[in-house]
């Protein structure tokens, strides 16, 4: 099932299966950097990883790839299904391609980059994680997000940060509308600072400058019968 080549353990996704590849990633002692080959689209690869490893898994998968990570750096050379990264604690996850629906959703802290698009709902309730998205995101991203910071250098789809609590958002592209209590905010110092940390760790050479911030207006922080339209 395994070889080494190269100082690294190949695993074959197609061969050995994904419940036996995961067993071997979160083995006791496992070697520090693993290949996955041949995923062909397996659903819930590399989950749950709570070691200091890498991964490259090279090819696509699908749904909910690295979720659950904490501590690991999975790269996926391809694209990733629905909701990858999902509930990521820390660590590093990199989509090389584009991401469907849900990604990073829930997600508490960690680094996500997809240097491809990435669909609907990118970033639903994250709380800590930072997402860094190279293309264009769909609608109804960062629902709910209430910590962490979701950065943009495409264009955002309908209802951008409806809902929305603390989570910060940067946008350099055109968003489509903005959804309730999600507002315009100005670019302080601070900001561009802190956008120039992101876009460095997540690899992307973009001017901070041409970024629109989005938070909260804090007006639905607590129910009030005369917002009960806004809900």
């Amino acid at each position: 099932m395994a070889a080494i080549v190269s100082e690294r353990t190949v695993l074959d996704v197609a061969e050995s299966g994904t419940r036996a590849v995961n067993s071997v990633l979160m083995a006791a002692e496992p070697p520090a950097v693993f290949g996955l080959a041949n995923p062909r689209g397996a659903h819930a690869l590399a989950c749950g990883l709570d070691r200091e490893i890498e991964v490259g898994i090279d090819g696509h998968v699908g749904y909910y790839c690295a979720g659950m990570n904490q501590r690991a750096a999975v790269t996926i050379n391809g694209s990733a299904g629905v909701g990858v990264a999902e509930n990521m604690m820390s660590g590093t996850v990199r989509v090389r391609g584009d991401a469907s629906q849900s990604a990073g959703a829930t997600a508490h802290g960690g680094l996500l980059v997809i240097e491809g698009n990435a669909g609907a709902r990118c970033g639903i309730s994250m709380k800590g994680v930072d997402i860094v998205v190279g293309g264009s995101i769909g609608h109804m991203s960062a629902f709910m997000g209430q910590a962490g910071r979701l950065v943009v250098l495409g264009d955002a789809g309908e209802a951008l940060g409806d809902s929305l609590y603390e989570a910060r958002i940067y946008v350099r592209g055109t968003v489509a509308s903005l959804g309730a209590d999600c507002i315009r905010k100005p670019m302080r110092p601070e900001h561009l600072a802190e956008l120039r940390e992101l876009l460095d760790a997540a690899g992307f050479d973009a001017d901070p400058a041409d970024f629109t911030r989005y938070g909260s207006a804090r007006e639905l922080y607590h129910f009030h019968v005369d917002n009960a339209a806004a809900y």
